[in-house]
């Protein structure tokens, strides 16, 4: 599906970004990756092998995407697609209720999620016009943007942030669609990353999401189950697609969701 590819993934090092590196691979690709932790670019390199390059740079500095964009360019001509996955919880900066959140821990939740992504996107608008031929870009949401579940996840800043990417992408969908540019999200339930641990070591969450996130059985998602999604959303397949939100959430919006009974 991707062959003949070059795609960035900004965040590709660990979790749902190494994940899709591997498939993109696999599906004839070729991926530069960035990740802020040298340990993880250190074994993405080893896992990923001569189809991949890899960056280590922060995705909250202005630079970073230009200068994974220049290696990728470097090495294989133009870029074709960018996956924007850098991210996280503000929970450590003082997300949380509104009532308890603190102003650093708005600024920084949203510098995490929302500025790096602009940056990011900004690059890559700027590279596919000079380019002249088009591109994909792929944004990572959360069903907390727009689903809210406020019995075990109230951090509402990221929240916002989460929203907010619906409304960026969807704007620069438009504008740029007259350019062949695309743009789109993805919109994860629960998946089992390193920002999940709290939830994953917690049996009563992972009860709630046994009916929150009902299909296969009523589960914690894995970073895996994205990658189809993401594939398809950066390929030729999905040249028709741009300005949606497709949500893999293993049925999160659909259900109520059952709080555990507390003994």
């Amino acid at each position: 599906m991707l062959t003949g590819k070059n795609i960035l993934i900004i965040g590709g090092t660990s979790g749902m970004g190494l994940s899709a590196a591997k498939a993109f691979i696999r599906q004839g690709a070729r991926v530069v990756a960035t990740g802020k932790d040298a340990e993880s670019c250190v074994t993405a390199q080893k896992t990923l092998g001569n189809m991949a390059r890899i960056v280590e740079c922060d995705a909250r500095e202005e630079y970073t995407a230009e200068q994974a964009i220049a290696v990728c360019r470097e090495n294989w001509g133009e870029l074709h697609g960018l996956y924007h996955i850098a991210g996280g919880s503000g929970r450590r900066f003082g997300d949380g209720p509104l009532h308890e959140m603190s102003l650093e821990g708005w600024n920084a939740t949203f510098q995490l999620n929302l500025n790096s992504m602009m940056l990011s996107n900004r690059a890559a608008i700027r590279t596919f016009r000079q380019q002249g031929q088009g591109g994909a870009i792929l944004n990572m949401g959360s069903v907390l943007g727009f689903s809210p579940s406020p019995a075990f996840f109230t951090t509402h800043a990221y929240a916002a942030a989460k929203s907010a990417v619906i409304g960026f992408s969807r704007s620069i969908a438009a504008y740029y669609a007259a350019e062949n540019i695309r743009v789109n999200v993805i919109a994860p339930g629960l998946i089992d990353t390193p920002m999940a641990k709290r939830a994953a070591q917690d049996q009563t969450i992972q009860d709630f999401i046994h009916t929150k996130q009902p299909l296969d059985g009523g589960r914690i998602g894995q970073a895996q189950d994205l990658d189809a999604a993401a594939s398809l959303l950066l390929s030729d397949a999905g040249r028709f697609i741009t300005g949606q939100v497709l949500s893999v959430d293993g049925g999160w919006q659909l259900t109520e969701g059952q709080i555990p009974k507390q003994s």
